[in-house]
């Protein structure tokens, strides 16, 4: 089973550089995908719904702004687009499906880079969530949950760690909700395989960082135990660039 996940920074822009041609020759069994920015009728049937893809676009309220979208060439068992909480379902920023025990996630996580009122609302978020993964990690299912958390975790998931200790998306206390999400046993996939690799999936528009490698790992692919010991490969694809995340490809040795 491959799963690919990336943030397109708006679903019609990605399309304009050529995202969907691209994506086709990938094979990915499911494709989570974040921050759509779009509502299904602003999107045409081509290229927008991929042939051999069941489609799942989970919308903001708001034009424009937020919205997750998943592809599945299977037939889910079933499919759940709320997490049961304020702003997160009026965002549309979570769906996931079901194969039998095992579901995948999509989830595109606030950030609190646009100001005070947005970091609150961020707060707010990652407890909500927390007591979300407590309750599914404990359930009868296995989880694979992908997408934008908005946080770098350690050191060595962001280029300049000591000028942005103090920056949304490194500050003390993300970093430290990352470490309970951990805590409880879910694995983080890509240090799994690459505990000590410095590779990034996230580069500011500012000041050549993506030619640089300046930059800062926020998305993540996290599964519980027995479901990441079947990971057999990560990739993180820089080029070609449709927005300004990286594409991650991962791999499992699961059949659904």
């Amino acid at each position: 089973m491959r799963i690919l996940s990336l943030n397109l920074n708006g679903i019609r822009a990605a399309a304009r550089k050529d995202f969907f041609p691209w994506l086709q020759k990938q094979q990915a069994d499911i494709v989570c995908l974040q921050e759509t920015r779009a509502h299904t009728d602003q999107l045409s049937s081509d290229p927008f719904f991929p042939k051999g893809y069941q489609h799942y676009y989970i919308s903001a309220q708001k034009k424009g702004y937020s919205g997750v979208a998943l592809f599945c060439k299977q037939q889910p068992d079933d499919i759940k687009c709320e997490l049961g909480f304020e702003p997160a379902d009026s965002e549309g920023r979570y769906v996931q499906v079901r194969f039998g025990k095992l579901i995948i996630a999509c989830i595109y996580l606030p950030s609190g880079s646009s100001g005070e009122h947005r970091q609150e609302q961020k707060w707010v978020f990652l407890d909500k969530y927390y007591k979300i993964l407590h309750k599914q990690f404990n359930d009868q299912h296995e989880y694979i949950i992908c997408g934008d958390f908005n946080i770098a975790h350690q050191k060595i998931d962001i280029k300049n760690w000591q000028a942005n200790q103090k920056s949304s998306g490194f500050l003390p206390e993300e970093r430290a909700w990352m470490d309970k999400v951990l805590d409880l046993g879910f694995v983080d996939t890509f240090r799994k395989l690459h505990p000590r690799k410095e590779e990034y999936t996230w580069w500011s528009h500012r000041g050549n960082a993506f030619a640089n490698n300046v930059g800062w790992r926020i998305d993540y692919q996290l599964a519980t135990p027995k479901t990441a010991q079947q990971l057999t490969k990560t990739t993180v694809v820089r080029e070609p660039k449709f927005s300004d995340h990286a594409p991650l490809i991962f791999d499992y040795n699961i059949t659904i």
